[in-house]
């Protein structure tokens, strides 16, 4: 059974058409995480789900029910916001159970779910304590607390650890993780992270201008992008997408940068109907190295080196396009220097000019 379907949602402010007939369905159990850039809709996607807007258009189901119309308290789902939304005069206890106090849930009921929900996050010692007295992650944690006192059937995260730093996200990230995995609950979550996205999701909804470009595990996106939009977009740095011309080679198939030809693993005659066309070759920078795999070999001007201690990632340049790669720590190159490179063409993706989307 679907916890949450999404049949042709548009919704428009003013003349602005912000979602463009959206369609998703996510799976009981599932973490859906939906990602993409600053104004691409997706918080207006989850405040349509939590009922906090109303569409123009389209059908919104939570457990096999339409819920257009029903009002926001009554579609059984619980949402964790950005900025925490605590009762700052109220102590941690009765910012988790005001939500139960105010529907009547008898104070034994409301006990339980404190002491059961404080273990489960491991914010027993704060139950007295007041939002200023805490982090910026114990805070998350009391406002998820909220929330799951509820038993909902679905969770809505709207971007919740962008106020935190580095470290403390990559923590709570973890926790929520495996809270997920202990409660194995619905939720919808949303964040422009990537890190976020391909690290905690079971499946990921890239949008881009009020639509959903790819919606697939986090291998199946990151390795085989829908299209151009979604390779560059996904990956610190992100897969480069080179210029080329497909071209026989042998028995197999070729893309030619410039005088570069770099041999391409067996490809589907959807492919092959490319032949002596221009094309776009999607390449990971992980994918051009300095050694460590098979490969074809070519010869690029670096342009920039990024140092990041465990590797180096270097701006190349190869027949006027621009590549990145990544190469050992322990590589020693300068800006103006042409250099070898190695590319591993056995996960590289080719798409339409015309189209942009990935060739099948």
């Amino acid at each position: 059974m679907a916890a949450l379907r999404v049949k042709g949602l548009h919704k428009q402010f003013g003349n602005t058409e912000v979602l463009k007939g959206i369609d998703l369905t996510v799976r009981n159990g599932e973490f859906a995480v939906l990602l993409g850039p600053s104004g691409c809709g997706k918080s207006t996607l989850l405040n349509l789900i939590a009922g906090l807007e109303a569409p123009n258009s389209g059908t919104i189901e939570i457990a096999e029910r339409v819920v257009n119309a029903v009002p926001a308290k009554d579609r059984d789902i619980a949402m964790v916001f950005q900025s925490y939304a605590l009762y700052p005069s109220m102590t941690v206890r009765r910012n988790i159970t005001f939500g139960m106090e105010c529907r009547g849930v008898p104070k034994p009921q409301q006990l339980e779910a404190v002491a059961r929900v404080a273990a489960l996050l491991q914010i027993d010692g704060l139950l007295e304590r007041k939002p200023s007295q805490l982090s910026g992650g114990q805070r998350q944690r009391v406002a998820m607390g909220r929330a799951l006192v509820r038993d909902p059937k679905l969770f809505l995260f709207d971007e919740p650890l962008s106020n935190l730093d580095a470290q403390l996200r990559v923590d709570m990230r973890t926790e929520i993780k495996q809270l997920h995995g202990r409660i194995r609950s619905t939720i919808v979550y949303v964040t422009h992270d990537q890190i976020e996205a391909m690290t905690m999701a079971s499946r990921i909804a890239v949008m881009n201008t009020g639509e959903i470009q790819q919606f697939a595990e986090p291998d199946t996106v990151y390795n085989k992008p829908a299209n151009l939009f979604v390779a560059r977009f996904l990956g610190t740095p992100p897969m480069n997408t080179l210029k080329a011309r497909l071209v026989r080679d042998g028995d197999g198939l070729a893309a030619t940068i410039g005088t570069v030809k770099l041999p391409l693993p067996a490809q589907s005659d959807a492919a092959r109907a490319f032949v002596d066309r221009d094309v776009f070759l999607g390449l990971r920078p992980e994918c051009i190295t300095d050694s460590g795999r098979p490969g074809a070999l070519f010869e690029a001007e670096v342009l920039t080196i990024e140092p990041t201690g465990a590797e180096t990632i270097v701006l190349a340049s190869v027949a006027g396009e621009r590549l990145r790669a990544r190469v050992s720590p322990d590589v020693r190159l300068a800006p103006g220097q042409r250099t070898t490179f190695l590319a591993d063409t056995r996960t590289a993706c080719l798409f339409d000019p015309a189209t942009e989307k990935l060739i099948a």
